[in-house]
């Protein structure tokens, strides 16, 4: 690990001012130290952020409004987002570990790097962590890399449960700029696909920080499923996730949405086959020609044809567990 220093900011306005090129902001560290570990990342400076912007979980004029540095725990167990938000806190439980979830801030796991491999692995070529040097899972190691949004330049998937409710969702991020503005990014346009900059994860400014994620209230409170399938139960990534909302006038579908992770950089909207769920009558086949929607134009690679039908079965899944009450 390079040496560093360290530095306390007392509010955004004071993190932004002390943010430069070879500076990185940390909250809860979960995924930033295991990069300074491992020399993929190497700032000169970090600068701690926990005391500078809210740990806040609200529901204010029908905005549910999280806080950059509230945990994932406090997140998943605050009263009114299992109320009104349970998709979140059904991501968010499917995630990590107890004691990640009490580290790992908010803010933190929306900006949390792949845990690609050869991303890792610094004797390989990777275009995210050396732009230019190529991708070495197109021909390698890839089960568990992207079926969708993927080139030739990374082929690398988006970790998080989180993102995958706050995609469905229609979240979006609220940031500040160094020149004190305030912006809101809508969650579907703030993560990227690799492009021509791989190494580029999202679309935040350099000169921005997260204040919090928004959430606009919903009628989906009452049929919502997360879907996770991986290796094994628990400490693992998914090989395919499905977040699933329903909302439901009686047992025709008012609005759908379809959200995944594990299938390509970014979490993925499926968003064809939303708009066919809309207006239909529940059923196990309209479920299923939805998920033949989603998988018709997937580009899996050399081992990972697994995930179509895994990914077909998943959604079907996830819907029928939105109206077991019904």
């Amino acid at each position: 690990m390079r040496p560093f220093t360290f530095e306390k900011a007392r509010s955004s306005e004071d993190a932004l001012s002390k943010k430069n090129s070879d500076s990185h902001f940390i909250a809860g560290g979960t995924n930033l130290v295991d990069l300074m570990k491992k020399t993929i990342a190497q700032p000169q400076q970090l600068i701690d952020v926990t005391g500078a912007l809210s740990s806040e979980v609200n529901l204010t004029n029908n905005i549910l409004t999280i806080g950059a540095m509230a945990s994932n725990s406090r997140v998943a167990s605050d009263k009114i987002v299992k109320e009104k938000f349970p998709l979140i806190s059904q991501a968010i439980l499917a995630g990590a570990s107890p004691q990640i979830r009490n580290m790992a801030s908010s803010s933190g796991n929306v900006m949390q790097r792949t845990r690609c491999p050869y991303f890792y692995d610094i004797s390989t070529p990777c275009n995210k962590r050396n732009p230019g040097s190529g991708c070495s899972a197109i021909d390698g190691a890839n089960r568990m890399s992207a079926v969708v949004g993927h080139n030739g330049q990374c082929v690398a998937v988006h970790p998080s449960d989180f993102c995958v409710a706050l995609s469905a969702l229609d979240a979006s991020v609220s940031i500040k700029t160094k020149d004190q503005k305030d912006i809101k990014i809508p969650f579907t346009d703030f993560h990227k696909l690799p492009e021509d900059t791989p190494w580029l994860d999202n679309h935040l400014p350099d000169d921005a920080i997260i204040t919090a994620i928004e959430v606009p209230d919903n009628r989906f409170g009452k049929h919502t499923s997360y879907v996770k399938i991986r290796d094994r139960t628990s400490y693992a990534f998914a090989l395919i996730s499905v977040a699933a909302a329903l909302d439901m006038e009686g047992k025709t579908i008012k609005n759908a949405r379809l959200s995944s992770g594990g299938v390509a950089h970014k979490p993925w909207r499926w968003l064809e086959a939303e708009q066919f769920l809309n207006g239909k009558r529940v059923s196990t086949e309209i479920f299923e020609q939805a998920a033949q929607l989603a998988i018709r134009d997937l580009k899996p690679l050399s081992e990972n044809a697994y995930k179509i039908p895994m990914l077909q079965g998943a959604i079907v899944t996830a819907l029928q567990n939105c109206i077991k009450p019904l």
